[in-house]
This record gives structure tokens, sequence and C-alpha cells, in this order.
């Protein structure tokens, strides 16, 4: 008499699935253990929503133009003017919200830009080694080794002063932080046992570098991006206050504080406000990298 033995079968699929679950409530339960990256995430909400309704919300869109309304001119915060108005009898409050919706354009496309260089020349230089690695990381070095600020101001000088080419500017000096991350990443694990499974599969280096590899790095270059986000803002306010952003009458954060900074004795208000937007963006974009980084347990520079 013959007996079968039954093979339990083992769903790898649900099991997967069911560890992402609990590492995304792991990462839950530690992202909210942190009261201030809570408060930064409320922080980056608010200032999200204000960029998106600006036009709504705002009680004078239309000052976020050229008008001159010298009948309110360098008026003190009331209730019809939250934040008072400027030297020409424009709502800061309302070129404020305004001015936000162009911080996080100018953040977004500047880090879109710099992830997507730093990222692919970084992926190549960790994974093929040899004079490659060694050409990539030497052009790298040299961009690390200047202050982005200034090389944004030589770039901006060289082709003009408009947002797009503050963008543009950023973007070229802020690669390079990027592609020596992700090649610092790359050499941590390009020898790991799934990598060499993939060589042995005969998969190519554009495949393994880009679906086995990069996936495997998504953590750290998301925590360096999110506090990347102020510092953005950061730098291209100081270029704006040095006049090479968008030029008037554009409602740059920047622009506003250099507009102010003479009144700042008499007027506060017209410099004060956009200054404490630009540390707003800058704290809320901060809390929330911090916590990021604990929930991801890695560590950026």
């Amino acid at each position: 008499m013959s007996t079968k033995t039954t093979i339990p079968f083992f769903d790898t699929e649900s099991a997967a699935r069911k560890e992402r679950i609990r590492q995304l409530k792991r990462g839950f339960r530690t992202f909210a253990g942190n009261k201030l990256s809570l408060v930064g995430l409320a922080m980056i909400l608010t200032l999200v929503a204000a960029a998106l309704l600006a036009p709504y919300i705002a009680p004078f869109p239309e000052h976020a133009g050229a008008g001159v309304y010298f009948d309110q001119a360098s008026e003190p915060p009331s209730a019809t003017h939250l934040m008072g108005t400027d030297t020409t009898g424009r709502d800061i409050f309302s070129r404020v919200l305004f001015g936000a919706r162009l911080s996080l354009l100018m953040s977004g496309v500047v880090l879109s830009i710099a992830i997507s260089i730093g990222v692919t020349l970084g992926l190549i230089a960790g994974y093929l080694g040899g004079t490659t690695n060694t050409v990539i990381m030497r052009v790298t070095d040299i961009f690390l080794a200047i202050p982005p600020t200034l090389l944004a101001m030589a770039v901006v000088a060289a082709t003009g002063a408009s947002l797009f080419n503050v963008m543009v500017a950023i973007a070229f000096s802020w690669w390079s932080w990027y592609a020596r991350l992700v090649q610092g990443e790359v050499l941590s694990i390009k020898e790991d046992e799934f990598i060499e499974s993939s060589r042995a599969l005969g998969s190519g280096w554009m495949r393994t570098t880009f679906r086995e590899i990069l996936p495997n790095v998504v953590s750290p270059i998301t925590v360096k991006a999110t506090l990347d986000m102020g510092f953005v803002i950061l730098v291209g306010a100081g270029l704006s206050f040095l006049g090479l952003g968008a030029q008037p009458p554009t409602p740059t954060w920047g622009a506003m504080i250099a507009q102010g900074r003479n009144y700042v004795t008499s007027f506060w208000w017209i410099a004060v406000f956009p200054g404490l937007a630009i540390s707003f963006a800058v704290l809320g974009f901060n809390f929330i990298g911090d916590g990021l980084r604990d929930v991801l347990d890695v560590e950026v520079d």
C-alpha cells in the first residue's frame, strides 16, 4: 500500500507582500514617532497647498504682476494686508504665496535634472570602474570643489538672468553630489550575490546597473533629495537677491528681500515676511528629510 507525500506549498509572493506591509508599518511608526518629522510634513503640506491655491486664496492676485498702487504703498500689516504692502503698494502676502509656486517649481526642476545626470553617471562610474570611473569621478571632484552658489552665479552671468537659466545653472552645479553618493553606494553592493547572479545569467552592464543596482540605491537618493529641496530654495533665493534670478515683476522671495533690505528700519515687513517664508520652507524639508533618514536607515552627507 503506497502513501503519497504531500509537499506543502509556500506562496513566496504572498510572503513578500506581507513583509513589505510589515516594513511599511514599521517605517510609518518610526516616522510618526519623530515629532519634528510630523511638524515638517505639516509645514510642507501647508506650503504646497498654498502654492497650488495661490490664485484662489491670495487676497490680491493681481499684485503678483507689475501693478503700482501708490495710495497703498508701505502699509504695515493689517486686516486688509496681512503682511503689509511694499513700496509700490503691492500686497506682500499675495506675492509670498505666488513666490512659493516659483520656489517649489524651481526646486523640483533643478533636482530632476541633477538627479538624472548625477545618478546616471554615478551608476556607470561605480559599476564599470577602471578608467571610466576615474574620469567621471575626477570631473565630479572638480564640480564638488566649487561652491554651488558661485558656480551657479558664473553660469547665470554667462547665459543671462532668468528663471530658466537659474534652474539650469543650479542643476549644473548640483549633479555632482548625486554622482558621488551613487558611485559610493554602487561600489558597496556591486560584488553582492544578486549582482553576481545577474552577471551569470548573461545580463549586460546596462540591465544589471539600472534593473538590479538602481532600486537598491533609491533610499539614500530619496533622503538627499528631500534635504536638498530646502537648500535649492535657499540658493535660488540668494541668486534672486543678487538680481540673477527671475526678473521683476515676477514675485520671488529673494527679490522681495532685496527690495526691502533698504527699508528694514522703517518698513521691516517688506523683507521680513519673505525671509520667514524661506526659513519655513527650508526647515520643513529638513525636518522631513531627518525623519526619512531614520525610517530608511541611511546616512547621506
